[in-house]
Parts: C-alpha cells; sequence; structure tokens
C-alpha cells in the first residue's frame, strides 16, 4: 500500500468506503457483519488506514458495523470519517423535523443530537475526518441556515477536537457552486470529496470540480472511481480494446489506475463487498502505476462512446422514499442496458418482481428530489415504460 497526505495525516491511497458492504438477501439494513468483518480485518492487515462512513449509509447501520468493527484495533491505528446528513434534512420553523428519505429519527430534533449519536454509533470521541454531506444546489438551504448554524457548529466541534479535520462531499451539478461555497467559507475546510472517474471528468464535469477545489489549494476525496460497479463491468467490444494492451488488467484496474494520474487526489474510496474485490484493489494501490498517454487516450475513447447512459451510481438514497418500493437504481442499470446492450429480449417486467416494473411509478418525484446526481428518475421510467409497452398488432 502506498500512502498520500491529507490535512497533515498520512493516509492511504486506497480508502475504505462502507455503503456496500454484504448484506444478507440484499436487504441494506442487514449488514452482513461476519463477511463484512472480514473485509475490514483484511484492509486494516494489508494496510488501509482511511475509513469512510456515513449516518444514512445501510439505512443508519454503516456507523454501528464500522464503530464495532474496529473496536478490536487501537485507536491511532486508524482514521475514520464520517458525514452530517444535512442533506436529507427537513426544517419547519427553526429546527429539523426529520429526513427526506423517511429514515428513522435521531435523539432530537437539533444538529448536536446527531452529531452525538453519531460518535456513540460509531464508538468514539472523536472523528479523524468529519464531512457535510453533500453540498449542493438543493441542500444549501439547509448548510446555509441562519437558524441551524450547521458550519459554526462543525468548526466549534473542530476547535473542541471533536473532529480533526473538516471537510464536505458534494454532488453538486456545477463547479461554480463547490466554488462558491468553499469561498464563503475560506479556510473553513481541509478537504472536498467528489464523485470523480474518467466517464465523470466530462459526462459531469468532474474535471471543473477537481480544478476548483484545488484552486483553493485543497486535496480531493474521490468516491464513485468506478462508479459504484458500472465501469468495472464494461461492453465486451471496449474489454477487448483494454486487453489488447494488458490482458491481465480488469476493467475496474484501469479506473483505478486513471485516478492515480491525479496528483492533488489523496484517497480513492471504494465501497469493497468481497473479498476478491478488495484483494484485487489492494494489488492495484500497491504501488502508483498511473497510466500511460496512450492509455489514457484509449480510455477517454472508451469514455465517449458510454456518455448516453443515464448517470445512476446505485447509492440508493432514492429508494428510501418511493411509496411503490421501486428498485430505482436497478430499473435505472436495466434501461441503460436496453438503450447500449440489446437487453430487451432478456426483460421482461411482466415476469419480474413489482419492484422491478418502471410502469408502477406514480411519478411523485420524491426521488429525484434527493438523487446526488439530479437524475429526472419518473421521466427515465415514462420513458422505460414507454420502451416496455407492446408493439402494435
Amino acid at each position: 500500500m502506498y500512502y498520500r497526505e491529507l490535512a497533515g495525516e498520512k493516509v492511504s491511497a486506497l480508502g475504505m468506503g462502507n455503503m456496500r458492504l454484504p448484506t444478507f438477501d440484499g436487504v441494506e439494513k442487514n449488514v452482513d457483519r461476519e463477511k463484512s468483518q472480514e473485509i475490514i480485518d483484511y484492509a486494516m492487515s494489508h494496510g488501509i488506514n482511511y475509513y469512510d462512513t456515513a449516518y444514512r449509509y445501510h439505512g443508519g447501520e454503516s456507523e454501528r458495523f464500522i464503530g464495532q468493527a474496529l473496536k478490536k484495533y487501537p485507536r491511532d491505528s486508524f482514521l475514520l470519517a464520517s458525514k452530517f446528513p444535512g442533506h436529507m434534512m427537513v426544517k419547519k420553523g427553526g429546527g429539523v423535523v426529520g429526513f427526506t428519505s423517511g429514515l428513522a429519527g435521531w435523539p432530537d430534533n437539533t444538529v448536536e443530537g446527531v452529531f452525538a449519536e453519531q460518535l456513540q454509533k460509531c464508538q468514539v470521541d472523536y472523528f479523524d475526518f468529519y464531512l457535510l454531506h453533500n453540498v449542493n444546489e438543493n441542500s444549501l438551504v439547509i448548510y446555509d441556515d441562519p437558524d441551524l448554524r450547521v458550519v459554526d457548529f462543525v468548526k466549534q466541534k473542530k476547535r473542541e477536537g471533536k473532529i480533526r479535520h473538516l471537510g464536505f462531499s458534494s454532488h453538486a451539478s456545477s463547479a461554480a457552486t463547490i466554488d462558491d461555497f468553499l469561498t464563503r467559507h475560506e479556510g473553513v475546510f481541509d478537504f472536498v470529496q467528489i464523485q470523480l472517474n474518467y466517464l465523470d471528468w466530462t459526462l459531469q464535469d468532474a474535471k471543473g470540480k477537481y480544478e476548483v477545489i484545488t484552486k483553493h489549494g485543497l486535496k480531493v476525496v474521490v468516491m464513485e472511481g468506478v462508479r459504484g460497479g458500472r465501469l468495472a463491468q464494461l461492453p465486451e467490444e471496449q474489454m477487448a480494446r483494454l486487453r489488447a494492451v494488458r490482458p491481465e488488467d480488469s476493467a475496474a484496474r484501469w479506473a483505478l489506475r486513471w485516478l492515480q494520474g491525479l496528483q492533488e487526489v489523496a484517497v480513492v474510496l471504494s465501497g469493497m463487498t468481497t473479498l476478491d474485490q478488495i484483494r484485487e484493489n489492494v494489488e492495484t494501490f500497491a504501488a502508483p502505476e498511473p497510466l500511460t498517454d496512450e492509455e489514457k487516450d484509449l480510455l477517454t475513447d472508451v469514455a465517449e462512446s458510454m456518455m448516453n447512459l443515464v448517470p445512476c451510481t446505485g447509492c440508493r438514497y432514492c429508494t428510501e422514499g418511493c411509496p411503490m418500493e421501486l428498485e430505482i437504481p436497478k430499473i435505472i442499470a436495466a434501461y441503460n442496458a436496453v438503450k447500449n446492450d440489446d437487453f430487451m429480449a432478456r426483460y421482461d417486467p411482466d415476469r419480474a418482481d413489482a419492484a422491478m416494473d418502471p410502469r408502477r411509478c406514480v411519478g411523485c418525484g420524491a426521488c429525484t428530489g434527493i438523487c446526488p446526481q439530479g437524475i429526472a428518475v419518473p421521466d427515465i421510467m415514462s420513458k422505460f415504460a414507454e420502451m416496455l409497452k407492446p408493439p402494435r398488432r
């Protein structure tokens, strides 16, 4: 494992994300603790020291799991990051009344109550890294609220030593949103976490966001480096082009090596669900091996062939408030496949589980309001439903 610097800390270039832990029966809240512990133990024994979680991951269970999983290790042997869920909060009057997703509540309706609960769940006295979760065009109403004073609160916790390094994550649609937030709070934040991969470099202007962050003199923490697994499973035509250059390398390894070429990236997070995934990723980060110029050009061509995809990362925020309990990320994956991989012959919604039928969408828009990618989910459901209509006789 090689290391980089972040806010004065020596951090592993590969970080352990805890949003996609193994579960029982595919139920998000049912974390398979035995398998997950094996992954954490492997990470610790192979030099990973950065562990990322958040209030809402795995329906609130991720913080509980990682707190218990790391309890067996000395506190100074790992760096723990969690996030304040302002992007999900609903404010009424002078206080917070709940979450946009309907996630089970907190001990009280205060910012302090959420933070105290997180420390308790993670079984720590302080967070090494603490982030405002998903600062974007919609969540600024919470993060800039003069009554809640969220930024003032986390600054105070940093002064108290409850937070060692302060940052924020962002799925903002515009680099200008990140620039404006950093400018308004110049000197407050130590790093920024963004969605960054070779596809989103242009598709979601990750290039512009990266340049804005580094302009402010800050390092970048990467999330969605393989886009929720999408860049780990490329179409065969594209994989054949990559194998012709490096026959033994997987699609995921190509994506991660692309990130190694960005000098202001301190940590690349990966939500590793299996031991095979973490073994491969640890090998990839044994030493830096960024892509050559020729390899970067090839990967740019691969990205350009994929630009018509709906940019879903499978974060599952949208599913928590869906009144029809639709498996929205899976439906969008099927929609992308239908459009790009001739998946139509294998997709029959009349035989699929009801949760996989886009025709059941009622168009309420609860999903769009919380989607980090800003996807107009009801529009996609409508388009997919139209595609799946029986042909006229």
